[in-house]
């Protein structure tokens, strides 16, 4: 049985407060969208939904748009094919007034092929489309996106970001895991990914306990919630999040940012580098990276390099936009040897 979510109902749209941007936990928002434009369209009814996305500019028929299209025997599970040499997916470039016309025309359609519009940046495919729905974050630089499809179900995974997941059309379920679950959660190859991100094996659907008995406990330690148009959820930074789609046309906008500054690079670089240079050391030489991991970065506070002359701390020192350059020309410089 999964555990509730935390639900908030102080928020509103124009006014969202730091806490909840810095939160660490997912906090569900009721309403907090539903007097958007593409919202109150939704309500109406899928024609007028399609019909105002068609009225942005870009948004016409003419632009193409890339989508993912599977059989329908995926009965709208993107995944991987049955060997993992690839994925039971095709990649599209289409337009998107023409996947508009075909998610109208399956709509009716019992077992549909499942089609998916995944992260459209809104300001270069939609202008006009963030301007009349927005949030105001008050964070630097935050990427907005559309997601679009039929009933779909995506795995879980978990992004660098921190996330405003927005529901505009359709309902959706969200299941989220803390980032303490990811041994519990059968995640597939770290090179080899649907959109980037690796995702978990386990179908959220129909969950296979036999083959994988400890998604049960992540399962216990879930957090489940059903959203309608308008509502949102805040899904912090490496949290594991898997989204049913559950209407034939169904919609989200989100918005990612990150907290930490622009010059830091991604944390998956070290994880990668981790695992080319730590994990085949033998058990005891492990054990002694991770003392130093823990000194210098996990539990690292100014007591760390206090006792050495601030002039003197070098790569210890408080990183900044100089100190980044150089710490990437360094690693560069020893790779490449």
């Amino acid at each position: 049985m999964s555990r509730p979510m935390l639900e908030r109902s102080d928020i509103r749209a124009d006014a969202l407060p730091a806490d909840l941007l810095q939160s660490t936990e997912p906090v569900l928002l009721r309403g907090l969208v539903r007097h958007w434009p593409m919202v109150q369209a939704a309500q109406q009814s899928d024609q007028q939904f399609c019909d105002y996305l068609r009225g942005f500019g870009a948004a016409g028929a003419a632009t193409k748009v890339g989508l993912w299209r599977g059989a329908p025997a995926i009965e709208g599970r993107f995944f991987y094919n049955t060997d993992f040499s690839g994925f039971n997916y095709q990649r599209e470039i289409a337009g998107f007034g023409a996947l508009l016309d075909e998610l109208l025309a399956q709509a009716k359609v019992a077992n549909p092929p499942a089609l998916y519009l995944g992260s459209t940046e809104l300001d270069g495919s939609f202008p006009g489309l963030r301007q009349a729905n927005d949030l105001p974050l008050n964070v630097a630089e935050p990427l907005v996106s559309l997601w679009l499809g039929n009933r779909v179900r995506v795995a879980a995974h978990f992004d660098l970001p921190d996330n405003i997941a927005c529901v505009v059309a359709g309902r959706r379920r969200f299941t989220l895991f803390p980032p303490e679950q990811v041994a519990n959660l059968y995640i597939g190859p770290l090179d080899l990914t649907p959109a980037g991100q690796a995702i978990s094996l386990v179908d959220i659907a129909k969950p296979d306990f036999e083959r994988f008995p400890r998604y049960a406990q992540a399962l216990a330690q879930a957090q489940t919630v059903e959203l309608l148009p308008g509502d949102a959820v805040f899904i912090p930074s490496l949290w594991w999040h898997a989204v049913e789609a559950l209407e034939p046309i169904s919609a989200l906008v989100n918005f990612w940012w990150r907290q930490s500054p622009a010059f830091m690079d991604s944390p998956m670089n070290t994880l990668m580098l981790a695992l080319m240079t730590l994990r085949e050391l033998p058990p005891a030489q492990r054990q002694a990276w991770e003392a130093l991991f823990d000194h210098y970065v996990f539990h690292a506070d100014a007591q760390t390099a206090a006792h050495i002359p601030p002039h003197a701390q070098g790569v210890l020192a408080p990183i900044t936009p100089d100190r980044a350059r150089h710490l990437r020309s360094v690693l560069l410089n020893r790779l490449n040897r």
